[in-house]
């Protein structure tokens, strides 16, 4: 059943001679519970395609479309929270509150939409993600292979209808590399997951279900994974 639809989708910056065109015309189709990496040079516009599959930035044209529902006829304040609850987002860097302990962190998203956070699925996932005995630790007191699965936790805990992960190993050593990318694939195949998620590895892209390639804000190949 597909999920997740991109039609002839452009993302343009600047005018004139400072004319940018980041993403140029791609139309794809993603089925739900599909596991799907998303390679390309630096500038090839991946960042830039994610970000709009994510309701983070508005498409100059094309159309977005989650669940059937065009997420960008929506009013920034509809949109903010469709985001909130239907795209979990997983960046290089983790962005953890630093004065939040790991249960904190990961719960934020149900407090910030006003509601009580389901502390059986909360645990089921820190026990998942390894973190159990971390729940009471702050940031600063995990490792950045910890810290990154605190994010994923985060991303999960409202069982967003997409998971959108933007180099999430791009700041980790190799075997922590491989221990999140593991989690993501477990997350995929235990609560039927999508996700998409941008990778300069193509050895950690090649363990999704589809390949997507980038190259200067075109679509240039989608081929099998794993």
């Amino acid at each position: 059943m597909e999920l997740l639809k991109t039609e002839c989708l452009s993302k343009i910056y600047g005018s004139g001679e400072n004319r940018v065109v980041a993403v140029d015309g791609v139309s794809i189709s993603v089925d739900q519970g599909e596991f799907v990496a998303v390679v390309g040079s630096s500038g090839s516009g991946k960042s830039t395609l994610l970000h709009m599959l994510g309701g983070v930035d508005r498409p100059t044209s094309g159309r977005v479309l989650i669940e059937n529902e065009d997420i960008y006829k929506m009013s920034d304040d509809k949109l903010a929270i469709f985001r909130r609850r239907q795209v979990g987002l997983i960046y290089q860097f983790y962005n953890l509150i630093p004065v939040l302990n790991v249960e904190e962190n990961m719960t934020l998203p149900c407090e910030l939409d006003g509601k009580v956070p389901d502390k059986e699925f909360v645990r089921e996932l820190a026990d998942i993600l390894g973190l159990s005995k971390r729940l009471g630790h702050l940031p600063n007191q995990l490792s950045g292979g910890q810290q990154q699965r605190v994010a994923i936790g985060r991303a999960l805990v409202n069982r967003p209808a997409v998971l959108l992960a933007d180099e999430p190993t791009g700041n980790l050593d190799s075997k922590a590399s491989d221990e999140i990318v593991e989690l993501l694939k477990l997350s995929n195949q235990k609560y039927r997951q999508t996700i998409l998620m941008i990778t300069h590895n193509i050895e950690i892209a090649k363990q999704a279900d589809r390949v997507l390639v980038m190259e200067d804000g075109k679509l240039s190949d989608d081929r099998r994974g794993r």
